[in-house]
């Protein structure tokens, strides 16, 4: 998937009545990976509850979240709040190459909103469209998990 280095990732997902997106700047994707290893899709979870557990107890110890510039989430009717957020990062951020990773229900709405800003050095893809190992797979895992703690708290 990755032919071309880029200066940020940004992963944006949702799930149920929550989205949220990453941030993360290259050379910090590169310090976090090895500590993803433990990382894996919720739903690939047998005992979920206790999978939850290990991952808080992970994130923690590991400092996860500090690795990232910015993470946020919200309630999914304020979607729009948050792509303003991202498309505000990119058009302040304009002259860096930024891989972004939209969940496949966002993706053709989000698509269109990023070529208003920047059509160029900005490259979407769908969350589908990652590679099972890949270093951009590993990374989207974060946003994804961090999702579901949040929900399962409610």
């Amino acid at each position: 998937m990755r032919k071309k280095k880029f200066d940020y990732y940004i992963f944006v997902d949702y799930s149920e009545n929550l989205i949220g997106y990453n941030i993360i700047k290259e050379g910090s994707a590169m310090d976090l990976l090895p500590k993803l290893f433990k990382f894996r899709h919720y739903k690939g979870s047998r005992n979920r509850k206790l999978y939850i557990k290990h991952l808080k107890n992970s994130i923690k110890k590991n400092k996860i979240k500090s690795y990232f510039e910015k993470i946020r989430i919200m309630e999914v009717r304020k979607n729009m709040d948050l792509f303003l957020e991202i498309l505000e990062f990119i058009k302040k951020n304009n002259n860096c190459a930024i891989f972004i990773s939209v969940d496949d229900y966002q993706y053709r709405y989000f698509t269109r909103l990023v070529k208003m800003v920047d059509g160029d050095k900005t490259k979407v893809f769908k969350e589908s469209e990652l590679r099972k190992d890949s270093m951009e797979y590993k990374l989207s895992l974060v946003i994804d998990n961090l999702l579901n703690i949040e929900r399962r708290k409610e």
